[in-house]
């Protein structure tokens, strides 16, 4: 029988918020390196409270309770999954732990925010969003990049045509570490921006291909993925664990302007610059006339928000009013394909796989 993990009269009913307003009660599993920040941003919303945290780490769970006193604590992930007094589960955990945790959740009748990448296989992932459609549960996969104020602006340049046609979306993101042990360094960091390119770039890719290397542990620690979409639009992302500076840099071309996109830029993250090349042929084939056009450079101004925060926000919403979130288990699925077809590509140095 499952135990309640909320004393007083709030116990096995819903919580409400001093207006009298549905509260959505978070379960929290893993504490490590995104654990904290899922829990601030869930813990003391208008509509979401975190009351029970799992890890197995008890020094994780230490700084929990230094953090939070009120919060349960507890290193058996089943106390929450089968709580009566949890509306939903965060799974902040190994890649590898994904489906059975959240698995679990759905069965106990919990919706789900899953750590990204989504599952380690299209199957996995596609069993989830069933079982989640037929209890009528929500997934949501925690791909936090999209909620930021500079995505936000990207997709609106390419929503009102301010790029013009697309032409190609190019990022680099490197640093030195963190060295996971459990998935190569294309499962760890192109999540973040295949599910960018998912979201602002209205066609799909339908081919992938992928070189990289490993050079410590067997595991790649560096890659280049390319992406190829109708109409002529390629994607191309670099990713490693071993430069000696950190990077975040994504180069967008259209047929109108260019943009840059400088995360780690404090003030100016995107710059769009009037810039172009324009092909003429007024006299045959080869005779083509080659025009450049370089114009103004603007930094546009971009929403400072906590991501984490909005996205949380969100999800709760989703929830109570019954709404379907855009990065949901059908967007996590379709990353998790992506990886799949890299990782393809990658074992056969290259080839290319069709999506």
């Amino acid at each position: 029988m499952a135990t309640s993990l909320i004393t007083g009269p709030s116990a096995n009913s819903p919580d409400r918020n001093e207006a009298g307003e549905d509260v959505i009660r978070v379960g929290v599993i893993g504490y490590g390196y995104w654990g904290p920040n899922i829990v601030r941003n869930f813990h003391g919303q208008d509509h979401s409270n975190v009351v029970a945290v799992c890890d197995k780490s008890p020094k994780s769970l230490h700084r929990v309770k230094a953090a939070y006193p009120a919060i349960h604590c507890t290193s058996d992930a089943n106390e929450l999954l089968i709580s009566p007094d949890i509306d939903l589960i965060a799974v902040v955990t190994p890649v590898w732990t994904h489906y059975e945790l959240a698995k679990a959740a759905l069965e106990n009748g919990k919706h789900v925010f899953v750590e990204k990448p989504f599952t380690t296989n299209a199957a996995q992932a596609e069993e989830l969003i069933e079982l989640a459609e037929r209890k009528h549960l929500k997934i949501m996969v925690d791909h936090t990049f999209l909620f930021t104020g500079a995505v936000k602006r990207i997709r609106s340049f390419i929503d009102d045509g301010t790029l013009g046609k697309l032409y190609y979306y190019d990022s680099t993101r490197v640093n030195l570490g963190l060295f996971q042990h459990d998935v190569n360094v294309i499962w760890d960091l192109a999540p973040h921006d295949l599910s960018i390119m998912d979201y602002v770039i209205a066609e799909k890719p339908e081919a992938v291909v992928a070189t990289g290397q490993g050079h410590l542990n067997g595991i790649a620690n560096i890659a280049f993925l390319t992406l190829y979409y109708p109409n002529n639009v390629i994607g191309h992302i670099n990713v490693n664990w071993l430069s000696p500076v950190k990077v975040r840099t994504t180069l967008i071309g259209g047929e109108k302007k260019m943009l840059v996109w400088n995360d780690i830029e404090v003030d100016e993250k995107i710059k769009l610059y009037d810039k172009g090349v324009q092909m003429g042929n007024p006299e045959g084939l080869y005779q083509m006339l080659v025009s450049y056009r370089t114009g103004d450079m603007w930094a546009p101004k971009v929403e400072q928000v906590e991501a984490l925060k909005v996205e949380a926000a969100y999800f709760v919403d989703c929830i109570l009013n019954n709404k379907t979130p855009f990065n949901d288990g059908q967007a996590g699925l379709r990353i998790v394909r992506m990886l799949e077809a890299a990782d393809e590509s990658l074992k056969q140095k290259g080839k290319i796989i069709q999506l």
